[in-house]
């Protein structure tokens, strides 16, 4: 493999990873390389994106390898995350909020079981609109990251706490997950937006469904390969 493919690659890899990132190890048994020759290709990297002034950088933390963004940019990205003009949550994100609600704290992959469908986009989403956050690690192979809700969460819904929500025993598989999401909030107030009514209703002060194909890919229950990230 040449060195440039090498780099693109890796690059690809770091990108899917998200904020769980890789290690080292982990890329070179991925690309079958040296580990040798796949740290010299980060390091190039790192050199590249410096010089290239890209949007994001390479970081080394904690043992693993991400993508991260700049911080000097740090102002546009607040004013993203808070501006009115951002997307609601979509159906996918409604459904993980709800599953994380009642079984957290949970990980990605136990999300994804009961979903049955990849849910990385839908739990970016609510940790960008701090619904919900990292509240520790499993104890299990790769340390994967266990989700919870937020204040922010309970303070929209006007929860003291989350034994206030109703019915603690959904959401214990996928059968009718998409009705009982419906149910949840409509008994928290709370209208979903209808992705077929072009005049969609707010969801979290925001204005439009938010739609990823990719929430469909289904979860493939003998691929172990997520069982180190989120």
């Amino acid at each position: 493999m040449d060195f440039p493919k090498l780099k693109s690659i890796i690059e690809g890899l770091l990108f899917l990873s998200g904020e769980e990132g890789l290690s080292v190890k982990q890329i070179a048994e991925i690309v079958d390389q040296r580990v040798e020759l796949v740290t010299d290709a980060i390091e190039d990297m790192i050199g590249d994106f410096s010089r290239q002034g890209r949007g994001v950088q390479i970081l080394k933390i904690a043992g693993v390898v991400q993508l991260g963004t700049l911080p000097e940019h740090a102002s546009y990205f607040e004013k993203l995350a808070y501006s009115p003009a951002r997307t609601s949550l979509s159906q996918a994100a409604l459904e993980t909020l709800a599953i994380v609600a009642y079984r957290q704290p949970i990980t990605r992959v136990e999300i994804e079981e009961i979903r049955g469908v990849k849910s990385e986009r839908a739990i970016h989403t609510l940790v960008n609109k701090d619904l919900i956050v990292e509240v520790g690690r499993a104890e299990a192979i790769g340390r994967p990251i266990l989700y919870g809700t937020t204040k922010s969460f309970l303070d929209y819904f006007g929860l003291a706490s989350i034994k206030d929500l109703p019915e603690p025993g959904l959401f214990e598989d996928s059968e009718n997950l998409e009705e009982e999401t419906q149910l949840l909030f409509n008994k928290l107030d709370m209208k979903q937006p209808d992705a077929s009514d072009t005049d969609v209703q707010s969801v979290f002060g925001f204005e439009e469904e938010e739609a990823f194909p990719e929430e469909d890919v289904a979860v493939d229950p003998d691929d172990n390969s997520s069982g180190s990230s989120s």
